[in-house]
């Protein structure tokens, strides 16, 4: 169950410190099973009350707009873990897990001085995120290239036998190919297998007879071979497509049927292995981007010093 904060702001009347211990002695007192926790937050600099007030706006759209990539990378990394069917790790900032870096958060000066202008600080948080956000597009697209590649070759494997690809069905016993003679594939509605099997030879001349074999049925066609003069095959073809039957051009090859085996294989290899990279690089970018959003929060008038 995921946790739930309240980021709370209160205005200092004599010291932090009073208001922090003013805060603790209420929470007591309404008997508030809830913890505390102190952002220890330095005073920053924005230069003029105008320019504050400029600022105000810019500071929620950045807000905004750093909590939304980090949610999606956060979408990105379910799905992933959704398609592998692994269990979800949990999510790390700076090392440590997410309640831990909020509880224990310390304003990192390296990375935001405290003498630099607020809106220096505001626009280098928001090209950080901006960067990580368009390198996220690119990542994904390249992953959903390769998913949608090997979707197609499913697709073409696992349809009827009117669209998918028979070259898994088809051995080469089952071909004949030569000077005179050639060998048609035929698509045929389930129903209708008996109208073929009783017609397919008067369909033109030269047919073979009983030539006819089924070599796979699905849930609405079944597929026949059928052997005939060459020179009658497109006689055969239209004849056939009269009468509802569909010739599939097919032309049996080792190499060809090799080479989409291999092919299918390096796309499986590739996209488990982009999907490795893009999770690990999620799992990274998210930190980062949580980290740069959490000093959006304090950067506000009633911590800034004019």
């Amino acid at each position: 169950m995921a946790s739930r904060y309240w980021i709370v702001s209160l205005p200092v009347q004599n010291s932090a410190t009073s208001i922090w211990n003013r805060l603790q002695e209420e929470i007591s007192k309404h008997s508030f099973d809830t913890p505390l926790y102190r952002f220890n937050i330095p005073n920053l600099r924005v230069g003029t009350l105008d320019s504050l007030l400029a600022l105000s706006d810019d500071l929620l759209k950045s807000n905004s707009f750093v909590e939304g990539v980090s949610h999606k990378i956060r979408r990105q990394i379910e799905e992933l873990e959704k398609v592998s069917g692994v269990e979800s790790s949990s999510l790390t900032v700076d090392g440590v897990p997410v309640d831990s870096y909020l509880t224990r958060f310390v304003w990192e000066e390296a990375r935001y001085p405290t003498m630099s202008p607020l809106r220096e600080i505001i626009d280098g948080i928001q090209g950080q995120v901006a960067k990580i956000e368009d390198d996220l597009k690119v990542r994904v697209a390249e992953y959903n290239n390769i998913r949608s590649q090997l979707n197609a070759i499913n697709r073409k494997q696992s349809g009827s036998l009117a669209v998918r690809d028979l070259s898994n069905l088809v051995k080469p016993e089952d071909i004949i190919s030569s000077e005179n003679l050639v060998t048609l594939l035929a698509v045929v509605s389930k129903y209708s297998q008996k109208d073929w099997l009783s017609s397919y030879e008067t369909l033109t001349s030269y047919v073979v007879p009983r030539s006819s074999k089924k070599l796979y049925e699905d849930n609405e066609y079944a597929l026949y071979t059928v052997t005939l003069f060459r020179r009658v095959a497109d006689n055969f073809r239209a004849s056939a497509r009269e009468k509802g039957f569909q010739i599939r051009d097919f032309e049996y090859s080792p190499e060809a049927q090799e080479s989409r085996k291999q092919e299918l294989e390096k796309l499986v290899q590739d996209q488990e292995s982009l999907r490795n990279s893009l999770l690990q690089w999620c799992y990274a970018s998210y930190g980062e981007v949580f980290s740069s959003w959490m000093p959006s929060f304090p950067c506000n008038k009633k911590n800034c010093r004019i």
